[in-house]
């Protein structure tokens, strides 16, 4: 007979799970887990605003590895992981794509946290950040930006977000 633990691994409790962390634990924790800023923990006792938004009652997609989302557009979804591959349009508060992971399409976004690869149109309206494994290219918008050694970013790229240069345009044009 096949014990639940031994199929979908043990997890420990009093360590913070990276949000990409299975059940089975393909995902070690601490070397490919994103900053503590986004994730929480469920022994923490004191938490960021950020965590609190994320964890506390969010909806969250998680698109694993070798799976392909294709030809969607993703609504009301406060939390977006990415492990496999996704072609798709989305306004949500977070974006996590895995080194594995790759995006492809439209994104509007409070937080990017980019160790993949993302090609196409992004708007983060707060905080843009791109790891050194993470590859970002197309027309990107972006409050702030923080690039790891390694990180690469490459297209039409612009600090403030498309309400902000919408805003602009129309103001030049008056």
């Amino acid at each position: 007979m096949l014990r639940s633990e031994t199929l979908f691994g043990k997890r420990e409790t009093n360590t913070p799970t990276s949000p990409l962390a299975t059940a089975s634990g393909i995902v070690p924790n601490g070397t490919s887990g994103f900053s503590k800023a986004v994730t929480g923990t469920s022994s923490s006792t004191t938490t960021s605003s950020t965590e609190s938004s994320t964890n506390e009652g969010g909806s969250k997609l998680i698109v694993g590895p070798n799976i392909k989302l294709k030809g969607v557009e993703i609504t009301d979804c406060d939390t977006l992981v990415v492990e496999g591959r996704v072609e798709a349009t989305i306004d949500s508060r977070v974006i996590q794509i895995a080194e594995r992971g790759a995006f492809k399409g439209s994104a509007e976004i409070d937080i990017a946290e980019i160790r993949g690869e993302f090609d196409g149109e992004l708007t983060v309206r707060q905080k843009l950040v791109i790891y050194s494994s993470g590859k970002v290219s197309g027309k990107v918008r972006y409050g702030k930006v923080v690039i790891e050694e390694g990180g690469q970013l490459a297209g039409d790229i612009q600090v403030g977000t498309a309400t902000a240069s919408k805003a602009l345009s129309v103001a030049k044009a008056s």
